[in-house]
């Protein structure tokens, strides 16, 4: 079904434009007019069908479920929940505030903040598409692990102490929460499509200029920058490319919309599959807004302890996956 983003693409390119797919103009376009049809088409359908189900989630009722849950299970149960609430970086520390307030293990809260931004349904469908199966699977399973692995660091340090005292002492909410989380899970079938209908409109008015960003950057790269540059300048595989990419990430920060693009050309341009996919994690996962925003809720410390985790790991990732990288081709 999906060639027929390709049919598309070779119209528009080859027969009403009268470019050859072999130009730098023309392989630039077919790419950027192929990726940006097909990404925009599958948002549609996941995101309705994800925030259909989602109708029913009640935030509450989480919170309370990982509140009393085992701490291993809990790591796991959070890391789930992170990944299927379309949140970015910043839009996570509310509710990452939410569950600090309600007493909920620090360890937990984390394995949430890991996970949150790293894994949504924008990103599911952009890595499938863009960069196959294996690739979504492998970023998805190391997404979970982060935030899991995250949870067991942070609570073995004993992180409750490094949060801001002014959120340490607040009191746990009393009540059932908001209107609209006690009416969840009571929707009819017509109100969840309204929900997800509404959702679906929501998501793309804030990410269609991501989109269009991230795969005209890509299309550059396809296009205009040659094979021999990516590979020399951003490394052949060597031990430092890991560390350098997943640093050079960081100020370039950007959610899974505007960025997977443009690791799927470097990929195709010869960088290493475990570099290109730590320079993705932490491009997406750690950024100065969020800090700025975290400062608000844990102390200097353990913001430092935070970014020099996410360091270690994405760095160790892309080590293990470039060693790995025969099982990608």
């Amino acid at each position: 079904m999906l060639q027929i983003f390709t049919m598309l693409a070779d119209l528009i390119v080859v027969r009403v434009l009268g470019l050859d797919k072999a130009s730098h103009w023309g392989g630039s376009l077919h790419f950027f007019i192929e990726d940006t049809t097909k990404i925009l088409f599958l948002l549609v359908i996941m995101i309705y069908l994800i925030a259909w189900g989602r109708a029913a989630l009640n935030v509450e009722r989480v919170r309370d479920y990982l509140a009393g849950k085992n701490r291993i299970f809990g790591y796991g149960v959070a890391a789930v929940f992170g990944a299927i609430t379309p949140f970015c970086s910043c839009s996570s520390i509310p509710m990452f505030l939410g569950f600090t307030v309600a007493r909920i293990p620090v360890g937990i809260t984390m394995a949430f903040l890991i996970t949150s931004p790293m894994i949504n349904e924008v990103a599911v469908v952009m890595l499938g598409s863009m960069l196959g199966m294996k690739f979504m699977f492998v970023y998805i399973a190391i997404g979970l692990l982060s935030g899991m692995i995250g949870g067991m660091f942070f609570d073995l340090i004993g992180a409750e102490k490094y949060l801001q005292p002014l959120v340490r002492d607040l009191p746990p909410p009393c009540g059932g929460g908001t209107p609209d989380q006690t009416a969840a899970g009571k929707m009819t079938w017509r109100e969840r499509h309204e929900f997800a209908k509404s959702e679906v409109k929501t998501i793309l008015h804030r990410i269609w200029l991501w989109v269009i960003i991230g795969v005209g950057i890509g299309a550059g790269l396809h296009g205009f920058v040659p094979q021999e540059w990516i590979v020399g300048h951003l490394g052949a595989g060597q031990w430092w490319s890991v560390p350098a990419a997943v640093l050079l990430g960081i100020p370039l920060y950007a959610n899974a919309t505007g960025i997977i693009p443009v690791a799927a050309a470097l990929l195709a341009k010869g960088l290493p599959v475990g570099t290109t996919m730590a320079f993705m994690m932490s491009t997406v996962a750690i950024s100065l807004p969020e800090f700025i925003m975290l400062k608000q809720v844990m102390q200097g410390r353990m913001l430092l302890t935070f970014a020099g985790f996410l360091l270690l790991l994405f760095t160790l990732a892309g080590w293990i996956l470039n060693a790995l990288s025969w099982w990608f081709q």
